[in-house]
């Protein structure tokens, strides 16, 4: 059998990457777990052996779900993954099927024995069929004084956003990072939802296509491509994260 290899690493990972990651997996939907192994001891991994699984996601969670419980996988800032191939490393959590095996590296692994329909909401998921953009705004009207650098990276909001995307965000709706949510008008605030949620379907075509820094505009860069003058970076609001943003083309409200 010609097994295909996938290995993706991840720096802080964002939504697509796990939606890439659940597609990758596909093939082992509904399989049986033949055989279990890894160095976590958050619980005995041994449970999952002779189950059969199915996947899913929620924003940057990867959800390996059975019938009595579901392990969630947290890719922190370093894990990755592989398919049907193997690191010198000890993996984290390994499964393997019939038609083959998937290993998760460096990552946080959580069992959760509650239905994930009871802990996650999946409208808050930026890339979910149930998102629910006014659900999104009713949210950040609830939370006026907190800086937009802050709200895109609230996975209670926008599930799934990252890092990048509150940069490119950011600068596409042309809002500067330092701005509160109460001072953005509501037409602004709309805008704002609406390129979270488009941004993330660029994010996952472009990185399908191994293309994704190509069309970063300000995320690590050192000049606006509209002003064409040196960005700021900065490391801002409670969450702390880099932030590449321009004093000339975005609005500090």
């Amino acid at each position: 059998m010609a097994w295909s290899v996938v290995c993706l690493g991840f720096d802080m990972p964002e939504g697509p990457s796990i939606i890439i990651l659940k597609e990758r997996v596909a093939p082992f939907e509904g399989k049986k777990l033949l055989a279990v192994g890894g160095n976590t001891k958050a619980f005995d991994i041994q449970t999952l052996r002779n189950k059969k699984v199915s996947f899913k996601s929620w924003g940057k969670h990867f959800l390996i779900c059975f019938p009595e419980f579901t392990v969630r996988i947290h890719f922190l800032l370093f894990g990755s993954y592989l398919v049907n191939e193997r690191k010198e490393a000890a993996p984290r959590l390994q499964l393997g099927f019939a038609n083959g095996e998937v290993n998760f590296y460096a990552c946080s692994v959580l069992k959760m024995e509650e239905p994930p329909d009871e802990v996650y909401d999946w409208s808050a998921d930026v890339m979910s069929p149930d998102w629910d953009e006014k659900k999104a705004l009713k949210k950040l009207k609830a939370v006026a004084e907190m800086l937009v650098c802050d709200a895109i990276l609230n996975q209670h909001i926008f599930a799934g956003a990252g890092n990048i995307f509150k940069n490119e965000v950011l600068w596409r709706i042309r809002v500067h990072p330092e701005s509160k949510i109460g001072d953005i008008p509501a037409a602004k605030r709309k805008e704002l939802v609406r390129e979270v949620v488009k941004y993330a379907f660029d994010f996952l075509k472009w990185k399908k296509a191994y293309v994704l820094k190509k069309h970063w505009q300000v995320h690590t860069k050192k000049e606006c491509p509209r002003c064409k003058i040196p960005l700021h970076k900065e490391y801002l609001g409670k969450t702390n994260r880099r932030t590449f943003f321009c004093e000339n083309c975005q609005k500090k409200y």
